[in-house]
């Protein structure tokens, strides 16, 4: 189908630079209506490649929101060395990804999660400089995977520390993807699952998963949560349906109110948030999430059926008392 040309930079980016996609290889794209424009910039750079591939419509398989992956679509992704996931999040959904992502897992697939990609985010955070913020996230992990803790505040009242359990790994999703470890698109950021966290987190950021494309940018409006012993105690916002819904997702599971994600967002070609996770996660500074930990990854031995993320803004960070961070700014050379 044809797209804008304006998406071509970006998609050029996440085939070239983050997958590094190879002409003998195979690629799995699966899309929806609402990103259709956005992946077919991306298969026109496969095809650039020379790589076969298969492209998937979710719409065209089963119908929305989905309980389970299509059974052709996991099928396919068994016979490919790389995946792109271009879609709009519906509620619901996360069961059907995480299907995806246990085949992503088991086959060591290099696969870049773009869920809720648009065109603000093909023309921002996909046109970093990847292989800069690769470099920075490689310093900032260096010093954090060695630390036994992390202070993060903010003048909005963010005042946290985050208690860091050696035991648990330290992952880079710079952008940069590996066949060890799937990535989002846009990348830029590490993260680990923490042993504990405690204090005030205020969110004037954004929320995850389909609450943020609900609430949008929360900057006016914050919600603002208390943490004690890795668990959330209490939220609080004027817009009392957020605080409610919120209270309400992070309350699914025996975990989903545990946090699961201490992140570091550096992708430093991005100046604000825009209400929109996939790439506010990205931006630098602070964000944690609630529920599933990633253990895969991380380490972690416990789980959740949910995972939501929070992000602030104009974070000061220290590390074992190390200041990383001023005011949104790394104290770091890339």
């Amino acid at each position: 189908m044809p797209f804008d040309p304006e998406l071509t930079l970006g998609a050029r980016n996440a085939i070239n630079v983050c997958l590094r996609v190879q002409p003998s290889e195979k690629v799995t794209v699966i899309t929806d209506d609402a990103c259709a424009e956005i992946a077919a910039s991306i298969v026109h750079e496969i095809e650039a490649v020379g790589s076969p591939y298969n492209a998937w419509i979710l719409e065209e398989r089963a119908p929305r929101p989905l309980t389970d992956l299509p059974r052709e679509i996991l099928e396919d992704m068994e016979t490919s060395q790389v995946s792109v996931f271009a879609v709009v999040a519906q509620r619901d959904e996360l069961r059907s990804r995480m299907q995806m992502t246990d085949v992503v897992n088991r086959r060591k697939i290099r696969h870049a999660h773009m869920v809720n990609i648009n065109r603000q985010i093909m023309l921002e955070g996909m046109r970093a400089d990847f292989l800069k913020v690769d470099r920075l996230s490689a310093k900032v992990i260096d010093i954090v995977s060695k630390a036994h803790e992390v202070r993060a505040t903010t003048a909005n009242g963010t005042d946290i520390t985050a208690q860091l359990n050696p035991n648990y790994r330290w992952i880079k999703t710079s952008g940069i993807i590996s066949p060890d470890k799937w990535g989002n698109l846009p990348g830029g950021e590490i993260f680990t699952t923490p042993g504990e966290v405690n204090g005030t987190f205020v969110i004037d950021g954004v929320v995850g998963d389909y609450l943020c494309e609900k609430f949008g940018d929360l900057e006016s409006a914050p919600l603002t949560i208390h943490m004690k012993g890795n668990r959330l105690t209490q939220a609080h916002s004027e817009n009392r349906e957020l605080e409610e819904d919120f209270w309400k997702y992070t309350h699914t599971d025996e975990n989903s109110d545990r946090v699961g994600e201490f992140a570091i967002g550096t992708n430093i070609g991005l100046n604000d948030v825009i209400g929109q996770i996939l790439q506010d996660e990205k931006y630098p500074g602070v964000h944690i999430a609630f529920g599933n930990p990633y253990g895969f990854h991380t380490g972690a031995d416990w789980d959740s059926a949910t995972h939501i993320d929070v992000v602030g803004r104009k974070f000061n960070i220290w590390v074992d008392g190390q200041q990383i961070m001023q005011q949104g700014q790394f104290l770091l050379e890339a």
